[in-house]
């Protein structure tokens, strides 16, 4: 019998959700060390050199980058499929993760989430407002209606649910945590697919999951999770003192 994968990254961090929700939507037995990449010990930076979540274990081999662990998990467990069979859809689905893992990663993670979330509560460290109205009023937006013209009146992206979809959804998710929410009268086809694609069983499962340990210390948040029943890792790599990742390029 097969060991079931390790993924190591926080519940509310978009990139491992992306991850997690291939995972649950293809059926991949898995445990889960939820820890944010700001704690983890060394173990963790031989791991993952960059310091960043998620890490894949699967045996002997370990895979870094979300989009690497994705592609990976859609070439040895093809079936369902999560990239469109037509190249020229399948090269759109992938532009439209990279969108969401760069342009969206910033605006609604770094420039967002980061600075309200992370910096207050991890490191204790004053919000930059500038930066947060500036993303509220000016940067988002303009995401958005870069989306707006990219996404259908009904249904996912392309014909089937796909990772372009899973990747969207992934960080408007993040983005609500800090109480972000996409205006449906301005933006109806990006409100309309992330909340179809956030409806969906496997979402659900994981939302459940990260509403366990939301706004909870960091040292608190294992134990939520083991409390609401999360497939954890026996052991975890996390420490008690919290420092900075690598700057981001």
């Amino acid at each position: 019998m097969s060991q079931p994968l390790t993924v190591i990254g926080n519940y509310l961090s978009p990139y491992v959700r992306k991850v997690l929700a291939c995972l649950e939507l293809k059926g991949i037995d898995y445990r889960i060390d939820p820890i944010t990449p700001f704690v983890g010990d060394e173990q963790f930076s031989r791991l993952s050199p960059l310091r960043r979540v998620p890490v894949l274990l699967d045996g002997e081999l370990v895979l870094n980058d979300s989009s690497v662990i994705c592609q990976y998990l859609e070439d040895k467990y093809p079936a369902p499929s999560l990239y469109p069979v037509d190249i020229v859809q399948r090269a759109k689905a992938r532009w439209l993760e990279e969108y969401a893992d760069t342009r969206l990663a910033d605006v609604l993670v770094w420039r967002l989430f980061y600075q309200l979330a992370v910096l207050r509560y991890v490191f204790n460290e004053p919000t930059d407002e500038d930066m947060v109205r500036k993303a509220r009023e000016v940067d988002i937006p303009a995401a958005l209606d870069y989306l707006e013209t990219q996404l259908p009146a009904e249904g996912f992206v392309f014909d089937e649910l796909s990772i372009a979809d899973i990747s969207l959804a992934s960080y408007f998710r993040t983005a609500a945590f800090v109480r972000y929410t996409v205006d449906a009268q301005k933006w109806p086809r990006v409100a309309a697919l992330l909340q179809r694609t956030q409806a969906l069983p496997a979402f659900q499962k994981l939302a459940h999951f990260e509403d366990s340990m939301l706004r909870m210390p960091l040292a608190q948040q294992r134990e939520a999770l083991a409390a609401a029943g999360a497939p954890l890792t026996p052991q975890t790599m996390a420490t008690n003192v919290a420092r900075h990742g690598l700057p981001r390029s």
